[in-house]
């Protein structure tokens, strides 16, 4: 079974339809109700799966462990997390409102942080399982008005490297998807033609790809960019 968080939109969906489309089983969550039962709806009816819906707010940790208590109760082995839940909300750390750093940490971080630790286990007993985590360029590549949003983005890279490390003897594969430019919702309003940026499709194929392969091998890092560099 395949979970990611933050399922209706942009990567998230691009990673589900992917997976959806080579018969993986789904489980996700997002915040709206709506947007999830048509989700479901439409991918059960196009490829003949079960998506596994649940509204969560992932900032807040009783909801993560509701979700991760969700896909438990599926009774399914997980065999690909996807930790896909954040939020952006540009600044500088001198002149950002209080609660800014907080807020995306709880979001960008800590919701992956909780929902790994709630569903590695029966992934270290069966010895396999892959966990993406999806970082950003911004994990690797501070820059003005990123503020918080770099310093959490940072956090989660840290984070995938460390568990990385432990989980190689669990034969459990870790990988840092770090995307650059996405046409996604977050960019809504930019004055810029759809061709300078990535497709959601591109990082999708890349994460089913890096999960094809075989035991013995794990991508540990994948870095995108538009062909054309940052924005």
């Amino acid at each position: 079974m395949l979970v990611v968080t933050g399922g209706t939109k942009g990567i998230g969906r691009a990673i589900i339809e992917r997976f959806a489309k080579a018969g993986f089983q789904v489980a996700t969550c997002a915040r709206k109700e709506a947007e999830l039962n048509t989700l479901k709806i439409d991918l059960e009816a196009r490829y003949g799966i079960k998506v596994h819906t649940l509204a969560a707010d992932m900032s807040q940790k009783s909801e993560v462990l509701r979700f991760a208590d969700f896909v438990a109760q599926i009774g399914e082995p997980v065999r690909v997390l996807v930790n896909n839940t954040g939020v952006f909300i540009p600044g500088q750390v001198h002149q950002e409102a209080d609660g800014v750093l907080e807020s995306m940490m709880e979001t960008n971080v800590y919701s992956a942080y909780y929902l790994t630790r709630a569903l590695i286990k029966p992934m270290i007993e069966q010895k396999e399982g892959h966990i993406f985590n999806i970082c950003s360029t911004a994990s690797i590549m501070a820059y003005t008005n990123g503020g918080s949003y770099c310093i959490t983005k940072f956090a989660m890279y840290g984070m995938t490297k460390v568990l990385r490390a432990e989980m190689r003897e669990h034969g459990v594969r870790v990988t840092a998807i770090m995307p650059g430019a996405t046409l996604t919702a977050s960019w809504d309003g930019v004055e810029l033609p759809p061709e300078r940026f990535m497709k959601v499709e591109d990082v999708a194929e890349t994460v089913f790809a890096a999960n094809q392969l075989s035991k013995q091998a794990v991508i540990e890092e994948i870095l995108l960019r538009p062909m054309l560099g940052d924005i």
